[in-house]
């Protein structure tokens, strides 16, 4: 049996614990607060998860050969499953390797990106993360980082949160902080508070291994998750 996939279960065991013990502090206050029968039933807060590319659309290639798509899914769909064991209703904008446009359409990556907008608005949640890696022409360049809607005071009060425990938790070494982009068109385009977690550059030898590990995966989703359930506590 391989090494990483007993750290695995071991990991996940362990955040499992912790993610029921978060929540049931958390519902034990909401139990105590709630006086109005109507109100009576557990709040569920909504987040939409965003999986970058996808289909077509590759995103970045690694330095050793892997596709942005495909890590950015395989981080999303573990970041939902411990978002849902705290009870916070997950809606993924994509599930599987294939992109939101219809086939032999043209301008698929306009469509794409316009009914990601769509699926965000439709749903309004109470935030959006959106999962990217990051690529540069310099090999050495490293470091997860989030990036926001330029002037969003909720978009960056999440970013700032979501890099500090990006940080911490996976690379203290990382000295990048989180930073407002107001070209993005997901962050342009979406009124929730919204988020892009660039969770490392494929073009760093390091990184890019490191990114393809299933239990690195477990851990940058997880402290993604903490960091969202801090941001959802708050509000």
């Amino acid at each position: 049996m391989k090494k990483w996939w007993i750290q695995s279960l071991q990991f996940t065991a362990a955040v499992a614990f912790m993610a029921a013990a978060f929540f049931a502090g958390r519902q034990a206050a909401v139990t105590v607060s709630v006086t109005n029968q109507e109100t009576d039933a557990k709040a569920k807060y909504c987040v939409v998860v965003d999986a970058g590319h996808g289909g077509d659309d590759p995103g970045k290639v690694g330095i050793n050969g892997m596709l942005e798509k495909e890590l950015n899914l395989q981080i999303a769909k573990k970041l939902a499953v411990f978002l849902e064991m705290a009870d916070v209703e997950v809606v993924m904008t994509r599930t599987e390797d294939r992109g939101l446009y219809e086939e032999g359409t043209s301008g698929k990556k306009a469509q794409d990106m316009k009914r990601r907008v769509e699926l965000m608005e439709t749903h309004a949640p109470d935030l959006v993360i959106s999962i990217h890696q990051n690529s540069y022409g310099d090999e050495t360049v490293r470091g997860a980082q989030v990036f926001y809607y330029t002037g969003s005071a909720e978009g960056k009060k999440l970013a700032q949160i979501l890099q500090h425990r990006l940080v911490e938790g996976l690379d203290p070494a990382n000295h990048r902080m989180e930073k407002d982009n107001d070209s993005y068109y997901l962050l342009k385009k979406t009124s929730r508070p919204i988020v892009i977690a660039e969770c490392g550059f494929l073009s760093n030898p390091d990184e890019a291994t490191l990114l393809c590990d299933p239990l690195y995966q477990e851990k940058a989703a997880w402290h993604l998750h903490m960091g969202i359930m801090q941001y959802l506590n708050d509000i």
